[in-house]
């Protein structure tokens, strides 16, 4: 019976509490992200942002949740209801899932897989399906219009962070995630992976429809876009799902340019904070960067922003991708050379 229990249970509960250990935080920090945001661009626009409840105002996300959760859950009549309140379920699981294979510290991953980023990719890929099917379940023209938005903006910028992706793969020989954060390379591969690293931030704004990108949710001409007919905890799924997926893009862009748990610039003297902060720290550097861009950047006409995927950032990433083996095939540094 002991060994039954040590064989089977002790890996069960071993798992879930990995699981509560990433997702209780992530929780945590998505609704504080709500109001960091506030904050931050209060900051820039010179007001003050939430101040009233709580400390500081740093109980508005649970005032914001329990206002969210009074509120009738309404569906329109002519809305295939099934769909209509699985798409946003959808969103949210989705970006959850996901950080299965994201290590935050040395060995400290839910399923440390050997084709951890074809999981990510192929995940942060099934993020169009809840945009889509809430569009289409809606039954109306300006939802339908933002989610075939998203879905063409999504696909348009998946494109183009898949062959970041190859530059990345080609510095450090794996699909493992925790390989890539300890992979070793000269200092000029990380000159190089720079312009990629821009790319790749600018890609999950896209990905994600956040400011300049947000399209999918124009006011001006769809009244909202995909999520317009969406109320109460429906629609709550569907904002706490852009702010997960913001955290996930941020938490990838983390591990693949930033070293993830590691100290920066590789400082041993710095090796005496844990891992998991450093890897925070660089997540917030990144949500910083999304914020700042939605505080000072105008929002981008449709035809622009196709104009940046397929015109700019296409034909850069291949030429890039190309350059990247060149140099490191010519200097020998392919990993396994």
């Amino acid at each position: 019976m002991a060994d039954l229990f040590t064989t089977y249970v002790v890996p069960v509960l071993w798992i879930a509490l990995k699981i509560m250990m990433i997702v209780v935080p992530l929780l945590m920090g998505m609704a504080y992200l709500t109001y960091a945001e506030r904050k931050i661009l209060a900051a820039m626009q010179m007001r003050q942002g939430p101040m009233v409840v709580g400390m500081y105002g740093l109980l508005q996300p649970f005032a914001d949740a329990v206002k969210l959760l009074g509120k009738e859950t309404i569906i329109p009549t002519g809305a295939n209801k099934f769909v209509f309140v699985m798409a946003p379920m959808l969103t949210f699981v989705l970006s959850l899932v996901a950080w299965a294979v994201i290590p935050v510290s040395d060995g400290f991953v839910i399923a440390n897989i050997n084709v951890g980023v074809l999981y990510l990719f192929a995940i942060s890929s099934m993020g169009v399906y809840g945009i889509l099917m809430a569009g289409w379940a809606s039954n109306s023209h300006y939802a339908f219009l933002g989610g075939l938005r998203a879905a063409a903006q999504m696909v348009s910028y998946e494109v183009s962070m898949g062959l970041v992706l190859v530059t990345v793969l080609l510095t450090t020989g794996s699909l493992n995630l925790s390989q890539i954060v300890t992979a070793e390379h000269p200092w000029w591969v990380s000159l190089l992976l720079f312009p990629m690293f821009v790319i790749f931030v600018i890609s999950a704004l896209a990905e994600t429809n956040r400011s300049p990108f947000d399209l999918p949710e124009g006011e001006s001409e769809l009244v909202g876009g995909f999520n317009v007919e969406y109320s109460s905890m429906t629609f709550a799924l569907f904002f706490l799902g852009e702010y997960m997926n913001m955290i996930l893009m941020s938490g990838m862009t983390s591990i693949l340019f930033l070293g993830g748990w590691l100290p920066p610039f590789g400082i041993a003297a710095l090796g005496f904070i844990p891992g998991p902060i450093w890897f925070a720290l660089k997540v917030c550097f990144v949500l910083f960067i999304f914020i700042w861009a939605r505080g000072t950047m105008p929002r981008y006409r449709y035809d622009q922003l196709m104009r940046l995927g397929w015109k700019v950032f296409l034909p850069f990433t291949l030429a890039w991708v190309v350059l990247m083996a060149g140099a490191l095939l010519y200097n020998n540094a392919l990993p396994g050379m």
